[in-house]
């Protein structure tokens, strides 16, 4: 008879292990799609948000380099001079910015990611 007992309580134990083994792998898949889909989300809605400035920029970038060659009264000059100005960005950034960039993406990709 207690042998019995001890026998349904190991089983009983084993069931449990078992259920709380599935509970907390269904857990940790649903808490790793909720973080990935938070992550996509917040990745669409930046790069819907850098192509509206991208727009907004170049059309500023046209009317800057046309008023500028309009004041200069040469048809080119403009937008020679705004090529320029944003090749000097670039290096600029190049050279200089590639560690704050990749700084500012992981403190908000990890805030995305494990805060909750």
């Amino acid at each position: 008879m207690a042998f019995e007992k001890l026998t349904n309580s190991i089983n009983d134990l084993n069931d449990n292990v078992r259920d709380l083994a599935k509970s907390s792998t269904e857990f940790y898949k649903l808490d790793l799609y909720k973080k990935i889909i938070k992550g996509v989300i917040s990745l669409v809605n930046m790069m819907l948000l850098g192509f509206i400035c991208l727009i907004a920029l170049l059309f500023i970038s046209i009317a800057l380099a046309l008023l500028i060659s309009h004041a200069l009264r040469i048809p080119s000059a403009g937008f020679f001079i705004i090529g320029a100005l944003y090749l000097l960005i670039f290096i600029f950034i190049w050279f200089f910015g590639k560690k704050h960039i990749e700084k500012i993406i992981l403190i908000k990709s990890s805030r995305t990611f494990f805060n909750d």
